[in-house]
């Protein structure tokens, strides 16, 4: 299973971040270096496809696709060459297949900030440079965590409305802020579902489903994805025995009422090894 580590400096709210995607309960105190050893969730991801087909199928369970988080301890500044841990550390986010850089932009005096001030773009400065120091270069996406309950003084004095730059940077203001990023907050649980999605396809997955009486399912397979190497998401076997598979889309499915009407109105098709997987196509494997 693909994963992606929740990264940034301490005190930003990166375990706070997993504990409201996980609902797993993992140390969240106010002081750097709580988290050490990381801690990893499989959060299902959400799909509202699932459902949709299950009642037309009168499945007896739905299992959705999943994407694993683990939440790695605070980096600081020096990490690259040991200070705070940073070897373990960066070690841990080599582990991962892509990385969620958690920036912090919400102001409160009860919560430190190891750099005594709230300055997403230089922490991102601080974060990007020991993981280019230290040889990390992973698919990144940028999490700036809001809080509807404290101000958020850097967007205010910045404007909050971010402009649009090149098709891979955004402006806040003057300032250039990288791209992709979401905006999150973790406590009233704002964002989390975009986020899931977005981490999904960060780390470069689709979803293709199979749905009956039994389950209606969601697979995880990498985009660019065979028919037979998708396959091997149900069994291994599947790869190498695959003969053909019936291919439909979702929504052409879910639109005719069943399989029996969709095949008399010639919508499921027979595709070959050499088939490319897309996502939210409904696929029998025939092996």
């Amino acid at each position: 299973m693909l994963s992606i580590g929740i990264v940034g400096l301490p005190n930003v709210g990166k375990s706070t971040l997993f504990n409201a995607l996980t609902k797993k309960s993992v140390p969240a105190e106010n002081y750097p270096f709580c988290t050490i050893d990381p801690s990893v969730g499989i959060v299902p991801v959400p799909d509202d496809r699932l459902e949709k087909l299950s009642i037309m199928s009168h499945s007896k369970k739905v299992i959705p696709a999943v994407v694993e988080f683990v939440d790695i301890a605070g980096l600081v500044k020096g990490a690259s060459v040991g200070a705070g841990l940073g070897n373990k550390f960066l070690s841990h986010i080599r582990e991962v297949d892509a990385i969620i850089e958690v920036v912090r932009i919400f102001e409160d005096p009860n919560t430190i900030h190891v750099h005594d001030k709230v300055d997403p773009l230089f922490d991102i400065e601080v974060i990007n440079f020991e993981l280019e120091q230290a040889g990390i270069k992973k698919p990144t996406l940028y999490v700036l965590n809001i809080s509807e309950a404290s101000p958020n003084t850097f967007l205010q004095s910045l404007g909050s409305e971010l402009r649009s730059a090149t098709p891979s940077e955004k402006y806040i203001g003057s300032a250039v802020f990288p791209e992709p990023y979401l905006v999150v907050d973790p406590v009233f649980g704002t964002g989390l579902d975009n986020l899931i999605n977005a981490s999904y396809d960060l780390l470069g997955l689709i979803t293709f489903l199979t749905t009956g009486e039994d389950e209606t399912r969601a697979w995880t397979t990498k985009r660019g994805s065979t028919a037979p190497e998708a396959g091997r998401s149900i069994h291994n076997d599947f790869k190498e025995k695959f003969i053909r598979a019936e291919v439909i889309n979702w929504q052409d499915l879910l639109d005719a009422g069943s399989y029996a009407v969709a095949r008399s109105k010639g919508l499921v098709r027979i595709e070959g090894k050499e088939y490319i997987v897309k996502d939210g196509d409904v696929i029998e494997f025939l092996v």
